[in-house]
């Protein structure tokens, strides 16, 4: 899960990049969009993560 979450994280590195270089005004609204819904996704996935690493001790990092 660890590294699902370093790309998800990584893709929303990737968009707000898109979003700032963009020179249509319309694409970037559109990446800041994706960015802001995987950024949602991101701390789902973080608030999961340490779910899963409360409740299975042999998931939590050593």
């Amino acid at each position: 899960m660890s590294k699902c979450f370093a790309t998800i994280n990584g893709i929303e590195a990737q968009l707000s990049t898109l979003a700032l270089n963009s020179l249509d005004d319309k694409a970037q609204q559109a990446f800041h969009q994706a960015m802001l819904l995987v950024g949602e996704v991101k701390e789902d996935l973080q608030t999961r993560i340490y779910e899963l690493e409360f409740e299975e001790p042999q998931y939590k990092p050593q």
